[in-house]
């Protein structure tokens, strides 16, 4: 028998989501075996994401556990819909590239909104060839050339989601020391900048700067990218931490991020004051 491609994160957390209405209720998995009509080891696997679900018993089981929420439940089927049809999308051509890039990769495409906060790096969906480069080369430890390329390449594809018929709203707020950091030197920077002005003129992307001046500031130390579900509680956050990433979607850990985010949302400039900056700076480093 091949062997089983391990779970995504978004097929983990439609288990995790079954498990969190069947708790909602009381019901143990002994229970639940009971009114499913299965055994609890079924249930179990398929709350752990070990096993696919069929968009039907999705509906079936949120049925059983009383959850009237149809659009929850619809955007939960859909979720079962696409691991059962096996569908493959760019990024499973980098599966080599680990599982958290292809994790993230997936968050943004399902999202139909998101929000950044980069605090040294400018975001990687707003990034051009030559910074996401000169970034990459940093990482420890070091990669291979042919390595260095795939995770360029794999960057660069990441953007397009950017240009999707219906792209997801997105807003970054970037601090101000990201767009004075010398990844590649002055004339990188300098093509960087003027690209992150490019993208700030896209329709459904709002860039804004969090100045100096601004002061402290809520998650100063790291790295926040929040996607918004179809429905508010499939949202989900991917955080840098010094052992890589990781993703979050308990309730209080969503409402806390986006408390976050809102506070430095109303610290940062606006977009139009923020591309003044951002322009000053460019300036700064000469053609």
């Amino acid at each position: 028998m091949p062997a089983r491609k391990p779970p995504t994160e978004r097929q983990r957390r439609l288990g995790a989501e079954l498990r969190k209405m069947r708790e909602h209720v009381g019901l143990s998995l002994t229970e639940a075996a009971v009114i499913h009509r299965t055994d609890k080891t079924t249930i179990s696997n398929t709350e752990s994401a070990r096993f696919g679900v069929s968009a039907d018993r999705v509906r079936v089981w949120a049925a059983n556990y009383s959850c009237t929420d149809r659009e929850y439940v619809d955007a939960l089927a859909e979720m079962a819909r696409e691991r059962r049809a096996a569908v493959r999308y760019w990024w499973d051509e980098y599966r080599d590239a680990g599982a958290t890039a292809m994790d993230l990769a997936e968050m943004e495409h399902h999202a139909v909104a998101l929000r950044g906060v980069q605090i040294t790096h400018l975001p990687g969906l707003l990034q051009c060839e030559d910074y996401t480069r000169a970034v990459l080369d940093e990482a420890v430890p070091s990669l291979v050339p042919e390595d260095l390329d795939r995770r360029v390449a794999f960057r660069m594809r990441r953007s397009g989601v950017l240009d999707l018929p219906q792209p997801p709203e997105c807003t970054f707020l970037i601090h101000e020391a990201a767009l004075h950091m010398q990844f590649g030197g002055r004339k990188v920077v300098k093509k960087q900048l003027d690209h992150l002005l490019e993208q700030s003129e896209r329709e459904r992307v709002t860039i804004r700067v969090v100045p100096f001046s601004s002061g402290a500031f809520p998650s100063a130390g790291s790295s926040t990218h929040y996607a918004c579900g179809p429905v508010p509680q499939l949202d989900m956050v991917q955080v840098d931490v010094p052992t890589g990433s990781t993703f979050l979607h308990a309730e209080t850990q969503l409402a806390n991020y986006r408390a976050v985010l809102d506070r430095m949302e109303q610290r940062s400039l606006g977009p139009g004051q923020s591309q003044d900056l951002i322009r000053g700076i460019a300036k700064g480093h000469g053609a």
